[in-house]
């Protein structure tokens, strides 16, 4: 399979959730974030969740065990890992957060079967 380059996508495909509204939503901030989502672009809007997050004291390790929660398809990381192993070159484009797609990864211990990550920044 040398030669073939796979794409993913990483919220709704990799995860079967957006990554944003899962932390949103578990960490119990979601009447906020649903108030000021039609004043703001999504990642003004993320980063001053994310703000918000910490101003409450839900700091990384809440987060992390959030994600480490988050709904996948049952053969994902098994297909993800057979496709690695006959050589494809797996990659991510996306716009999730890279902490939150980097803590997923490397929970499911599938990090090391992406090439690249594209996203924007933690």
């Amino acid at each position: 399979m040398a030669g073939i380059v796979v794409i993913f996508y990483f919220d709704k495909t990799i995860v079967d959730c957006d990554s944003d509204n899962w932390v949103v939503d578990e960490l119990g901030f979601n009447e906020l974030f649903n108030r000021l989502l039609p004043t703001m672009p999504w990642n003004t809007l993320m980063d001053k969740m994310m703000m918000e997050l910490h101003s409450h004291e839900k700091i990384i390790e809440g987060i992390v065990q959030v994600l480490q929660r988050i709904p996948i398809h049952p053969r994902i990381t098994g297909a993800i890992k057979a496709a690695h192993v006959l050589g494809c070159d797996l990659r991510i484009v996306s716009d999730a957060n890279m902490f939150f797609i980097k803590t997923i990864l490397k929970h499911l211990k599938i990090r090391e079967c992406f090439s690249e990550i594209n996203t924007n920044p933690d």
